[in-house]
C-alpha cells in the first residue's frame, strides 16, 4: 500500500491511476497533512447482464448465405461512394 501526500496526487495523478488500473498497486492512500484522507482503489466491474450477453440468441434464427449481398450498396447510402 503506497501513501502519497495530497501535492504529490495533484501532480502524479495519471500515473497513481495507471498503477491502480495495471495491478501494479491494489489501493493508494491519499493524505492531508500527514493523516489519511482518502483512498484510490480500482472500480469492481459491473455484474454481467445474462441476458444481454451476445450469443444469447444462438440457435434461435437462420442467418441466410446472402447476408452479404448488399454490403456495397449499404456502404454507398453511408458514404456517398462505393468501397
Amino acid at each position: 500500500m503506497t501513501t502519497v501526500n495530497m501535492l504529490a496526487a495533484k501532480t502524479q495523478l495519471s500515473r497513481l491511476v495507471e498503477a491502480i488500473e495495471s495491478g501494479a498497486e491494489r489501493e493508494i492512500i491519499i493524505a492531508r497533512n500527514g493523516r489519511p484522507a482518502a483512498k484510490l482503489v480500482p472500480l469492481t466491474p459491473p455484474p454481467v447482464d445474462v441476458s444481454k450477453r451476445i450469443g444469447i440468441a444462438e440457435g434461435k434464427f437462420v442467418v441466410p448465405d446472402d447476408i452479404d449481398a448488399y454490403n456495397d450498396e449499404i456502404a454507398e447510402l453511408f458514404h456517398g461512394e462505393k468501397p
